[in-house]
């Protein structure tokens, strides 16, 4: 028997195979009862990767500028890059899984990730830094792109909400260590280190997703990807952001301001077309004609402004007041514990037979809530604590069960996409959650800061109203 007609090719030949399909789970891991929570725990890798990643690398901005010799407007493309790229990849990166597998492309993600951490950590000059930090939000796109998606179809129906909350404490987890983790690194070890953390994170990840993480099953076929439908969600969602930082205080005279303003419109509006006209839309305009992904979506962009906001928020007020940042450090690590709290242990709180549509109000109330309290209370630790764990709390209440409406109502062969726009939603709410604070504090100019974080916590409560009102304006019941 020859190798054309062998059923066991040679081991040459199958290593084209490891890289263009996915491989299946091991039968002693996929016979499992309690395979899902392997699956889910491998995504948890990434996710608290992602926002380990985000909450970081603000600390390296000093070490960048002493090394490189530069100013600070330049060090924050370091940051500024990198979200751009995330936002523009995140749903082309969810319709290439739907078509070619998600575990494939997390995969991929991860391994693109891991090595441009590496590239990170060893750049010679500030603008090959950018450039690395373009690659690693490419990767990044890939795996956050798909962790919903892995999430919501490696769990049992009834337990995607609970899965999700994992996921979502995992996230969590890394904001709240990554001001910690970054300021040890940076002050011991030097800012090369924030980057190189990724690496052993992510090498564990690779191995634990190849034998860990379930097949594809539901698959979305495209007959070509519509790159000129790329283009223009990048240019939309690039020059919407840059006009937010520009209004933030940048040296931008208003006219260029209202220029990137009218060319994120005409580009958000040449994607519509696009994607109405084109045979093989980047994006089913059809999933936000569904109310609960429409709805789902605004609480999702909601949720994340309100969650990123006070963390520009509070340390510039305490600080403010001759408060180290150590201290203001540590104050904010009471946001993401009430999230992580809450989204773990939720469910064993609320009732059971409660909906997610209860469960998102009830979230959206409990921050509303909290966030008005900042408008009338002193802005001081004793205050601040409280206020910003009962925050977290409401956030890790509203967030699994806002995923899970809209994961529920995605249709499965379209959950990578589906978990695409989720996860562009969340980017674009972290990126306003950052620019709208800080041109909040900008606006009150000579009026002092307590004065720009009172207007900025209204901008946070007028958020939260919103969230309150996406939760009630959803349908009743989705698909779970």
């Amino acid at each position: 028997m020859d190798a054309r007609t062998s059923p066991h090719p040679p081991r040459s030949r199958r290593w084209p195979a490891l890289l263009v399909a996915e491989r299946p789970r091991p039968e002693r891991i996929r016979s499992r009862p309690d395979a899902w929570w392997l699956a889910v725990g491998t995504v948890c890798f990434g996710a608290f990767m992602g926002q380990l990643d985000a909450s970081i690398v603000t600390l390296t901005y000093g070490g960048l500028g002493s090394e490189f010799h530069t100013s600070l407007a330049a060090v924050e493309w370091v940051s500024l890059a990198y979200l751009l790229t995330l936002v523009a990849l995140l749903v082309p990166a969810g319709r290439l899984s739907d078509a070619h597998g998600r575990k494939l492309l997390y995969l991929y993600g991860f391994g693109v990730f891991t090595l441009a951490s590496a590239a990170c950590g060893l750049a010679p000059s500030l603008l090959a830094l950018v450039a690395f930090r373009v690659v690693q939000a490419a990767g990044a796109a890939m795996m956050q792109a798909n962790s919903v998606a892995l999430v919501t179809t490696s769990a049992p129906r009834g337990r995607m909400r609970t899965a999700l909350g994992v996921q979502a404490a995992a996230q969590a987890l890394g904001l709240a260590l990554g001001p910690t983790v970054g300021g040890v690194l940076v002050s011991t070890l030097g800012w090369r280190w924030v980057f190189g953390v990724n690496v052993p994170i992510g090498v564990i990840a690779l191995v634990g997703g190849h034998y860990l993480l379930p097949r594809t099953r539901a698959r979305t076929r495209v007959a070509r990807f519509d790159w000129a439908g790329l283009a223009l969600l990048a240019g939309a969602t690039t020059s919407a952001l840059m006009g937010v930082s520009a209004a933030s205080g940048l040296a931008v005279p208003g006219w260029g301001v209202a220029v990137l303003f009218l060319a994120a419109a005409v580009a958000g509006w040449g994607f519509v077309r696009r994607q109405r006209r084109t045979e093989a839309p980047l994006l089913d305009l059809a999933l936000l004609r569904v109310r609960a992904v429409t709805f789902g979506l605004i609480g999702a962009l909601s949720g994340y402004l309100v969650l990123f906001g006070p963390l520009v928020l509070v340390p510039v007020v305490l600080t403010a007041r001759g408060t180290s940042e150590l201290t203001a450090g540590l104050v904010l690590t009471a946001l993401p514990t009430g999230f992580a709290l809450a989204a773990t242990g939720g469910d064993r709180l609320l009732p059971r037979n409660l909906a997610d549509r209860g469960r998102c109000t009830a979230g959206a109330a409990v921050f509303l809530f909290a966030l008005a309290a900042l408008l009338v209370v002193p802005l001081t630790i004793a205050w601040l604590v409280p206020a910003l764990a009962l925050t977290g709390l409401g956030l890790g209440m509203f967030t699994p069960a806002n995923n899970a409406m809209i994961m529920g109502a995605v249709p499965a062969r379209s959950s990578g996409t589906g978990g695409g726009l989720v996860n562009m939603t969340r980017g674009l709410g972290t990126a306003l959650g950052v620019a709208l604070v800080t041109l909040a504090l900008h606006l009150a100019g000579s009026a002092g800061t307590q004065a720009g974080a009172r207007l900025a916590a209204a901008v946070l409560v007028a958020v939260s109203a919103v969230a309150v009102a996406s939760a009630r304006l959803s349908p009743a019941s989705s698909r779970q």
